[in-house]
């Protein structure tokens, strides 16, 4: 069994470079697994590769790994399916930095008998893909928006409320997110795929902080510039809320603004026990990968193809509330608890 890491920033540098590198073809007697994720940054992408490498080598089977130089680029991501289409690989894990352009080259994957399975973030429509594996997104973001406006009380009604979201192309798991945190929180919304379509006076703003720190600092600094006095903020993820509490603090406003977010990485819980994050929904990446190695495994051998979880259409890991100050309401595991499940 090998276990091959292809990192975008060398191997991947290009079209032309990604298919001069692309993926070592698999023998006959080898069952060739691809991994494409958003970035080799991101702690949740990080460990969405080592359980699916720490799978592999249980099973058995070759596993390839890429990721995009950033998240949004679809053009890596697109590369690095081609050449696992070249090396003859039974089945690929995806987490599409744009949910509608990578539809094309998923296509032609499937059309080349290679099962296709979403990690963490659904194509643009669900079933681009043969399944889904991941969070109910939108249900996290639900959960953060309810704590938020729960712990905010009678205030709620006069919140003024910062969004900083992932990228402006709305990918799927960004939208279901925002969505769910607006309904949680009790702002109506108009298409629940989509944002910026809703009118609560009680939204300051969006920002597209690329699921970076840096990007949350600056969309924090932007946001708070136009209106000083946001006392909710809702992230992406817990990288973005690190920073745009670090734009809070530099205003001298630490204390004052409730900050949420989704993941459930180590960093994170350790920034809700240390109130830098006020609630963060947790999610398993470790689950969806290994999970995803099985089902192709399980697809290599019989040719049978995984099911979603009854009632939704797409197989649920799970969510789950971690705050030390818990909502009347509002299920939840402390930090404690939610460090014994966390990741990174």
């Amino acid at each position: 069994m090998k276990t091959i890491y292809r990192n975008s920033r060398l191997a991947l540098a290009g079209v032309g470079m990604a298919l001069a590198l692309g993926a070592m073809p698999a023998s006959a007697e080898e069952i060739l697994i691809g991994l494409v994720t958003k970035t080799d940054s991101n702690p949740f992408f990080v460990k969405m590769r080592e359980g699916a490498a720490a799978k592999a080598a249980e099973l058995g089977v070759t596993f390839q790994g890429f990721a995009g130089k950033y998240d949004g680029d679809n053009d890596t991501q697109v590369a690095a399916i081609e050449n696992l289409i070249s090396a003859g690989a039974k089945g690929i894990l995806l987490t599409a930095s744009d949910t509608k352009a990578i539809v094309p080259i998923v296509k032609k994957a499937r059309d080349a008998g290679i099962l296709v399975i979403a990690l963490d973030t659904p194509l643009d429509p669900i079933d681009a893909a043969d399944a889904t594996f991941a969070t109910d997104n939108f249900k996290a973001g639900e959960l953060i928006g309810m704590w938020a406006a729960k712990t905010l009380g009678d205030k709620a009604k006069d919140a003024h409320i910062a969004f900083i979201d992932a990228i402006e192309s709305q990918p799927s798991v960004d939208a279901a997110r925002d969505q769910g945190f607006m309904k949680g929180f009790g702002i109506d919304i108009g298409d629940p795929t989509r944002y910026l379509d809703e009118t609560d006076p009680r939204i300051v703003g969006h920002w597209w902080g690329a699921g970076a720190e840096d990007g949350g600092r600056t969309g924090m600094e932007n946001l708070l510039q136009k209106e000083p006095d946001i006392n909710v903020v809702y992230t992406i993820n817990e990288p973005t809320a690190a920073g745009a509490y670090e734009a809070i603090k530099a205003a001298g406003k630490a204390g004052e603004v409730l900050v949420t977010s989704v993941d459930g990485g180590c960093p994170g819980v350790k920034n809700v026990r240390d109130g830098v994050i006020g609630a963060t929904s947790q999610q398993y990446p470790l689950m969806m990968a290994a999970l995803g190695i099985e089902a192709i495994k399980t697809f290599a051998d019989t040719g049978e193809k995984p099911k979603a979880t009854e009632g939704k259409d797409f197989f649920d890991t799970g969510v789950a509330l971690v705050t030390d100050k818990p909502a009347a309401g509002v299920e939840s595991i402390d930090t404690k608890a939610g460090k014994d499940k966390c990741w990174g």
